[in-house]
């Protein structure tokens, strides 16, 4: 007896949404009812587009790939590449493609969206690109190569990000925006003034109120850009970023119902107007709208999957709320962040200009529920006012102190604040309540929910609420979580400190037999090796490159250098509050002609010479220890710089020394090992030149002495450093960093910040005010007593290096071949070398 054939689903699409539907599918054990043949025109496999930036800083193809090469095959499904489907011929249930005809039974549309390029005389000239997949972007690449300058139309989100891309690929780069400010779509005109600010202050050129009329040969570079107002803009690069249109021609070609200005028309199960084929993603038109994100789409995928399976799900719309980094800045969106959209709106705003932040809360009527919200320069409110939008929960009394910049008194969101319904992974849709129901079928931990849910699989934002969630909901249940630090030590960092200190322990070999599971391997891993190294320095601060210390230690650590992309390494010496001698700039000046290394102010008031070979590192650091410098630790979880302004003693704004303060505390702290880096900022008024208030420790002067503000922080999370202390003279000043940092230390888990760990500090700021200023633990003369050790013991690891035959050993590229790295080439830009 014959099988019958199984009915034939052909995807059109191999993007992002509609590799998501093949993982529905293949989930939902629907190969067993279909034979599924995927159809992608591009040559690559679906790749991820959200960190499609990334491929300018050294990802591939296969890096950004979602699936390995066989994962198709080894499904059960057929994809085929670079096979542009051409046709639809409805009446015979086939598509068409330049290699022959296939039929189907159901049929699903995800050939997503095209690059907008506005039409204009001189728009098809070679040079101007488009920037939307892989090719797109070599083409870019190539184009870069011989170009100088860049300009991308479009000053939306996509094109922000090609101008970072443009920026990244080290051309003079402009944003030619048609509306009257950036990204008009997801800001206000305050919010997009300040963005503007933020992006020209990175060397990107804005013109907004931009139309271009044509496109033509230039004078001075490749082209000549003319707008209406028959200004022109010179420029050897052109990319087009000015919005998508729905790949719809397909459906177009086969009368499909359409939207009036495109898109295929669906309904709640993503049905097109003929029942045997579905839309999902930014060709499809539900409701009128187009969503050009992905989680939306993700969210139409498991929709359609359940079509196709004969399920009940229903596509209910999606919420375009977005949180983005793009140049570097923070930009944040929820509901009607415009508050357009909402009768009687009330709003809340918060402007810093001298920080460059702005907030915006939109709030019902009534002031109860939160309808919208718009954040630049700061997203670290984002996920709790999201919280509160998307859950529609009750407004504090005070609606304002949610994006007020001191947190003090700020109402908090804890996982048990959350109802079932609180969206935790908008990718996947993932609520709260799915958490709670896989932990109830068994799940023991992170990974197990991850697995079954797929929470925080897609673009990772919600990672930190996710873990959080899962925590409190298995310690609720009375699971025990396990916060060991790795499978060799049955023990967080914090017991493992405590191990340490207590029985004197100063080896790894020590811990590791006595304290660790010596059955799994003796000589740890990744994970426990640096954190114990970094535990051991903090309470004996002895050099980390002894025979007993250094295999603990990463690449960095081992060789006193930050390892730079070319295998070189980069020299900080150490400059305490900035302040630096006409003769020690000569000298850096020297080392840096001799060896010829790259230079550059840090952003940290130092200098970076970058470029130096693994074997030149000895002969450098020689020179420059000779000439009164010291090791800066750049390559270490320890203190950084303390930044300064120049303070009384030159600022007519000046109340106190800012920059004796700076040094005072840099050569204090220099050495010590922390669970993250740290960074510090001494600002000699009010006016904050320091930046003191985006550093772990910030000081500020007042005309009473210094004010203290700790835990703040910049990078991919930045944070407010939160008031902590007034007036302080030196000596408290000096005596309440020394505790708040060793409890930080004791206390901290591995690679945790300190604003991290004041947020998950129980009682927080009040708390942490109660250990440090009034001694509740009555542990402050402990404090002291551990930091002082660590000073007392503080030896520069390049002098200890240096008088130790046996550590320079270690400085060669290769161990059986003493000359240098063949593979490392260079070539000049700008007067200096770089990598090739």
């Amino acid at each position: 007896m014959n099988t019958p054939a199984k009915p034939q689903l052909i995807i059109i699409g191999n993007g992002m949404v509609g590799h998501h539907l093949v993982e529905q599918l293949i989930e939902q054990g629907a190969t067993e009812r279909y034979t599924i043949t995927v159809f992608g025109e591009e040559r690559h496999r679906a790749y991820d587009r959200v960190h499609l930036s990334e491929y300018f800083t050294g990802r591939d193809a296969d890096s950004l790939a979602l699936s390995d090469a066989d994962w198709y095959a080894a499904n059960g499904v057929e994809l085929r590449l670079q096979e542009a489907v051409t046709a639809i011929d409805r009446d015979a249930s086939e598509v068409v493609t330049d290699q022959g005809r296939y039929g189907y039974q159901r049929l699903v549309l995800a050939t997503g969206s095209y690059p907008f390029v506005p039409p204009m005389p001189g728009s098809d000239r070679p040079g101007c690109l488009v920037y939307r997949t892989l090719d797109d972007l070599d083409a870019i690449r190539e184009a870069a190569e011989s170009a100088s300058t860049g300009v991308v139309v479009g000053g939306g989100l996509l094109g922000l990000e090609a101008a970072n891309a443009l920026r990244g690929l080290e051309l003079d780069t402009a944003v030619v925006e048609f509306a009257p400010r950036l990204m008009p779509m997801q800001v206000d005109s305050e919010g997009g003034e300040l963005l503007r600010d933020k992006i020209e202050a990175l060397g990107v050129q804005v013109h907004t109120d931009r139309a271009t009329q044509r496109i033509e040969d230039g004078v001075d570079a490749v082209h000549r850009m003319v707008f209406q107002d028959d200004k022109v803009l010179e420029t050897d690069l052109i990319v087009f970023s000015a919005g998508i249109r729905p790949r719809d021609e397909l459906a177009r070609d086969c009368a499909l119902e359409m939207g009036e200005r495109g898109g295929v028309v669906i309904d709640n199960q993503c049905l097109t107007s003929d029942p045997a084929v579905l839309a999902i993603g930014e060709v499809a038109l539900w409701n009128n709208s187009i969503f050009g994100l992905v989680a939306p789409g993700y969210q139409m995928a498991k929709v359609a999957a359940a079509t196709l399976l004969e399920g009940g799900e229903s596509f209910r719309g999606a919420d375009m709320s977005t949180k983005l980094k793009l140049l570097g800045v923070d930009v944040g969106a929820i509901g009607d962040a415009h508050g357009d959209r909402t009768p009687g709106a009330k709003m809340f705003r918060y402007l810093d200009q001298i920080k460059q932040q702005y907030r915006k809360l939109v709030v019902s009527s009534d002031g109860r529920r939160l309808v919208g919200a718009m954040l630049v320069g700061d997203n670290s409110v984002y996920d709790t006012l999201m919280q509160y939008y998307s859950n529609g929960l009750d407004l504090p009394e005070d609606p304002a102190a949610l994006i007020l910049p001191s947190s003090e008194g700020a109402p908090t969101l804890g996982p048990d604040a959350l109802p079932e319904t609180a969206t935790i992974c908008s990718c996947h849709n993932v609520s709260k309540g799915d958490i709670c129901a896989t932990l109830d079928a068994g799940a023991t931990d992170l990974a197990a929910v991850k697995g079954s849910t797929r929470a925080s699989t897609g673009c990772g934002g919600c990672a930190a609420l996710l873990k959080s969630v899962v925590d409190h909901e298995l310690e609720a249940r009375g699971v025990e979580v396990d916060r060991s630090i790795c499978e060799h030590f049955a023990h967080t960092r914090q017991a493992l400190y405590d191990i340490v200190r207590v029985e004197g322990i100063k080896t790894f070999g020590a811990l590791i037999e006595k304290h660790g599971n010596v059955d799994t391997h003796r000589l740890g891993c990744d994970i426990c090796k640096p954190a114990v190294a970094s535990i051991l320095a903090s309470c004996f601060n002895e050099p980390i490159t002894d025979a007993a210390h250094i295999p603990l230690q990463d690449t960095n650590d081992t060789f006193m250098a930050n390892m730079q992309k070319n295998g070189t390494y980069s020299v900080v010496p150490r400059v305490p509050g900035g302040e630096i001698t006409p003769d020690k700039l000569i000298v850096l000046g020297r080392v840096a002609e001799t060896y010829g290394l790259y230079t550059k102010i840090t952003g940290g008031q130092r200098i970076d010479l970058f470029g130096a070979r693994l074997e030149d590192l000895p002969d450098i650091w020689s020179e420059l220890l000779d000439a009164g410098f010291e090791t800066g630790h750049a390559y270490a979880k320890s203190l950084r710089t303390v930044k300064s302004c120049v303070g009384s003693t030159w600022c007519r704004y000046g109340v106190q020394d800012s920059v004796g303060m700076a040094i005072r505390l840099e050569e204090r702290y220099k050495g010590l090992r922390s669970p993250h880096k740290l960074k510090f900022g001494v600002s000699g008024c009010t006016r904050e030149c320091a930046e003191a208030q985006g550093k772990d420790i910030g000081v500020i002067a007042t005309e009473n002495g210094w004010n203290l503000y700790v835990c703040g922080n910049g990078g991919m999370r930045p944070r407010h450093a939160e008031l902590f202390a007034t007036d302080l003279d030196d000596e408290r000043l000096i005596q309440l960093i020394d505790r708040l940092l060793m409890f930080y230390v004791r206390t901290a888990d591995r690679l945790q910040r300190t604003s991290v760990w004041r947020e998950n500090l129980e009682g927080g700021l009040d708390y942490l005010k109660e250990v440090v200023i009034d001694d509740s633990l009555s542990i402050g003369t402990e404090l002291e007593s551990q930091m002082q050790t660590v000073i007392d013991n503080y030896r520069c690891e390049w002098a200890d290096a240096l008088n130790d035959p046996e550590k320079l050993k270690r400085f060669r590229s290769f161990v059986n071949d003493s000359r240098p790295d063949p593979d490392i080439v260079v070539t000049e830009e700008r007067g200096q070398l770089r990598p090739a």
